[in-house]
């Protein structure tokens, strides 16, 4: 991947900041679902995941969208996505990693930045309907890392019938990319995370109990210490 040591990009003069750039969006801008049909498909290891579809019957491109950390198919940075791919005449399906979809998965397992054998099981459901011939994969932060993961792993390996991939605000230094959330300028952020993630765990908690405990979780801030 070529390193830009200089972008051309500037930001129009009223989202200079960074921090506006990132909270006004999540405040105001807001999509109506498209992603309107949902399917539950069967993992290998008795788990689930929930696809949401937009369907163009006279089409035969897809494109898949894959969201943040802790975030889900009904974010308005996934549904704006959606509605551009849908006016341009594809099909769309916006899939929720494990525990995302608003139901908590059945197992003790969860997703994390690596994940890829999930997009794998999502390709493998696309690919045995044999609909598309064209798809196109678009990651979003830690969505977009397994999108990068899931291509540089496979390599020569990747299906044909992918045609092209991209991957938006992706921290792919993971520890560098934590160590600046826990800045107190990002704090915000960081504890926006955190109180889904630690409340992912009491419910996972009542659901197996002799698997997971919460010693020390109500004093987790940061994501080295969850």
């Amino acid at each position: 991947m070529p390193l830009i040591d200089h972008s051309t990009y500037r930001a129009p003069w009223l989202f200079r900041s960074a921090h506006l750039q990132t909270i006004y969006p999540t405040v105001f801008r807001w999509k109506p679902r498209i992603t309107k049909e949902r399917e539950r498909i069967e993992t290998p290891d008795g788990d689930f995941l929930d696809l949401d579809w937009h369907f163009n019957p006279i089409s035969r491109r897809l494109v898949i969208l894959t969201h943040g950390l802790e975030g889900s198919s009904d974010r308005a940075y996934i549904q704006g996505m959606a509605h551009v791919f849908a006016k341009a005449g594809w099909n769309v399906l916006a899939w929720n990693f494990r525990g995302c979809s608003g139901e908590l998965n059945k197992v003790i397992k969860t997703y994390h930045s690596g994940a890829t054998e999930e997009l794998q099981i999502i390709l493998d459901h696309v690919f045995k309907q044999d609909k598309f011939t064209e798809i196109a994969l678009i990651g979003f932060s830690l969505g977009g890392n397994v999108t990068l993961k899931y291509l540089g792993d496979r390599a020569q390996e990747v299906d044909t019938r992918i045609k092209s991939a991209v991957a938006i605000s992706v921290p792919c230094d993971l520890k560098g990319s934590s160590l600046r959330l826990e800045r107190s300028e990002n704090r915000i952020y960081m504890e926006r995370f955190m109180i889904s993630l630690r409340s992912k765990i009491r419910k996972k908690i009542q659901l197996v109990p002799d698997q997971v405990e919460d010693k020390g979780l109500k004093d987790m801030r940061t994501f080295r210490q969850f």
